[in-house]
Order: structure tokens, then sequence, then C-alpha cells
């Protein structure tokens, strides 16, 4: 148990300064929560209620319209974060296997289901699109993508595709791991090939479990071969998150046809406390020109 003090929460909130905003935008934030759990001191980051206190003031912080969220196991656990008079919460429909396994760091304590989905402040018009399990490649405890269509008052749709891809393959190509991203970064360009054919303003965003940013990555290049021409919103940018890591593997990407609808990428760390091995990333999504 991480033994956060509920004052932290307070702290954490005032720590989480929101940049200035244009009053016509969406905010709009991906987050790894790193294994957020429905019940207390569960699965392999075991939280009390005042870690999810702490949680739920960062989101605050946060100050977004839209969270693509990773590594929830349940509606009710997503509710413990983006409570339910605030947020409308959809999720990967996968089941999962039911397969359980000791967690790595605390062999006494079973690893919970990870999904994927989203957290939808009320009041923003959106449309569910079927889940993207094609990124399964037919295993059972791969996670699928969740599509939604968000369409802001007065300015064109946008479509939303949070994924969480294959894990241990964040460069190069070679093992059982980096097959499995390899199978699966196919079918996340075809998404984004179809978009774009379709005239549909899109981001992909969440976990990527990849450098894509790195110098001659065999995924970018393969992406952004300017059919659409891709763009990554950290470009340029490296990670403060967490000092080994000098280079993101969460990422939004869009189409440069739409880029000047994004502005003001974002990373948000944490202040006294790591409440997630992964720190959100955000950008905004303009509609005044609309």
């Amino acid at each position: 148990m991480r033994g956060v003090i509920l004052a932290l929460s307070l702290m954490l909130a005032a720590c989480a300064t929101t940049p200035e905003r244009q009053v016509q935008s969406l905010r709009i934030a991906a987050w790894n929560i790193e294994h957020l759990a429905e019940r207390d001191e569960s699965g392999c980051e075991p939280r009390s209620e005042a870690d999810y206190a702490a949680l739920r003031a960062f989101v605050r912080g946060l100050d977004a319209d839209i969270v693509a969220f990773q590594e929830v196991e349940s509606p009710a656990a997503a509710a413990r974060v983006f409570p339910a008079d605030a947020w409308t919460i959809i999720m990967e429909a996968r089941p999962g296997s039911g397969r359980t396994s000791a967690c790595n760091d605390r062999p006494t304590h079973t690893l919970n289901r990870q999904a994927t989905g989203f957290a939808i402040r009320r009041g923003v018009a959106f449309e569910r699109m079927p889940d993207l399990t094609a990124l399964q490649l037919g295993q059972e405890d791969l996670r699928s993508g969740v599509d939604v269509i968000v369409r802001p008052a007065g300015a064109p749709p946008i479509r939303l595709l949070v994924v969480h891809l294959k894990s241990r393959c964040a460069s190069g190509a070679s093992g059982d791991d980096c097959a499995v991203l390899m199978g699966q970064a196919p079918i996340v360009e075809a998404w984004m090939e179809a978009r774009a054919e379709a005239g549909e303003a899109f981001l992909v965003l969440g976990d990527f479990n990849r450098r894509l940013a790195r110098p001659s990555d065999v995924i970018w290049a393969d992406w952004d071969d300017g059919a659409p021409d891709l763009r990554l919103a950290s470009e340029g940018r490296g990670p403060q998150c967490d000092p080994r890591y000098s280079e993101f593997i969460d990422h939004i990407v869009f189409n440069a046809a739409d880029g000047s609808r994004i502005t003001n990428f974002r990373e948000w760390t944490y202040a006294g406390a790591r409440l997630s091995d992964h720190c959100p990333i955000s950008i905004d999504l303009d509609q005044s020109a609309f």
C-alpha cells in the first residue's frame, strides 16, 4: 500500500495547474492508470481510498473533457476516479480469458483485468462505434481498441481510437512480443487510412508500448508513408515523467490535414507522489474556427 494521505489529493489538484486554453476547445487526454482496480488493496498496484482520492484530485486538475484510459479493471474501477455524476464511462467489451496470475513483485496479489476505454465528460456528445477487436489477433487477453465519434457542438466531428498495444517491444522487431506488435500495427494503420479516405478527422491515442519517435522506427515508417501524412502530438519533445526514460511510448497520433485544430500538447507530471507508472498526455482540440 502506498499510504498516500488524503491531504495529498488537495496538493496534487493545486500542482496540476491548467495551461491557458481557448474557450472553444476540447481537452483530450490519454492515461495508463496502472492496474486501476475497483476494490481497495486489490491487484498488482493495490491502492487505498486515499490513493483514489488523490487520483480524483489529479483528474480535476487535468481539466480534460475526454480521457482515453488503459489498464482499468472495470467501469466500477473507472468510476472511482471519474465519478458518475460528471463522467460517462465506456470500455471495451472484451471479457478476457479469465486466467489469473500472481503479480511479479507482489506474489500474494493477483493480476486483475486490464482494459481500455474512455471517460467522457457529461455534456460532450459522442457515438460509440464497434470495438476494434482485430487488435486481439484472436487472443482473448490482447486488448481491443475502443472507437468513438465525438460530435462537438458547432464543429466537425472527430473519431477517437484508444489503444493499448503489446508490451516488451519498445524498439526493434525481433522476438515473440515484437511478432505480436508487428501483427497489430497494420490493423491500426488500416483504421487510420480508412478514416482519412472517408474524410474523417481522427486521433489514435493511448499506450502504444513503442518509441515511435525514434529515428527509422519500422512501425512509424510504415504508418507515416504520406497517405495519410501523420504526426505525433509530442513531436520534438521528450517525456519528463520518469528520469529512466527519454522517449515516449504513450502517444497521440493525428493526420497533418487536421493539425490546425491540435494545440497545447502537454505531459502532466506528478508532484510529490507517483500516482501511476505513466503520466497523462493531452492536447486541446480547437473548435473556434468553425
